[in-house]
């Protein structure tokens, strides 16, 4: 299939890298730990440059990063803190998983991408979910964040085992989402901003 259709491994490639950049944009750690796993178990090639994603140290470490991540999501200020840190992280996971799918571009074009692509979808799902955390606490003085807190985590989850298993619907799934963040995370933002300001100085 791959030799009848001009450039589809590419495409794949970049489908999957796109899809685990969006995984990486709820959770950082729990789709390297899926690419991990599926590398080690030679579900998926990787770069040669990215063969430390399918050693066992990796594995372990990742895997462990993914669980304390998950809960440190549900204990109050350090789901904010955490917030603070997620779209840096988020962009150099989302970098790295893209690069990673790409076995026979060359190391500037594939970077390239991978900054662009990749590490601005992760930065774009990030960063609107914490505005919706940042609207959670908002309305909700904090109680609906344990609801964010599992919506991310299974979204990260689902766009992982997308990425893996069927990189189109990953990569429409990924664009949908971005579209649906900027447009509602905005509203939202603008409807918190218009409920502070009808809120007195002092009681």
């Amino acid at each position: 299939m791959s030799d009848q259709i001009p450039y589809l491994s590419f495409f794949l490639s970049a489908f999957i890298g796109i899809g685990l950049a969006a995984a990486s944009g709820f959770r950082v750690f729990l789709p390297l730990f899926a690419v991990s796993i599926a590398s080690y178990m030679h579900w998926i090639p990787v770069n040669e440059n990215f063969q430390w994603l399918s050693s066992v140290p990796t594995l372990i470490i990742s895997g462990i990063a993914t669980i304390v991540e998950i809960l440190a999501y549900y204990i109050p200020y350090v789901d904010h803190l955490l917030d603070t840190l997620s779209v840096p992280l988020a962009t150099i996971a989302g970098s790295v998983l893209f690069a990673s799918q790409f076995t026979d571009l060359g190391t500037f074009p594939t970077w390239a991408l991978a900054l662009i692509a990749g590490g601005g979808t992760a930065a774009a799902i990030s960063s609107g979910f914490a505005g919706t955390r940042l609207a959670s606490t908002a309305t909700t003085g904090g109680l609906g964040n344990a609801a964010v807190a599992t919506t991310e985590t299974t979204g990260a989850g689902v766009m992982s085992f997308l990425a893996l298993a069927s990189p189109v619907i990953a990569f429409v799934a990924a664009v949908l989402l971005i579209i649906v963040l900027y447009v509602f995370g905005r509203k939202a933002l603008l409807n918190i901003k218009k409920t502070i300001a009808k809120q007195p100085l002092y009681k």
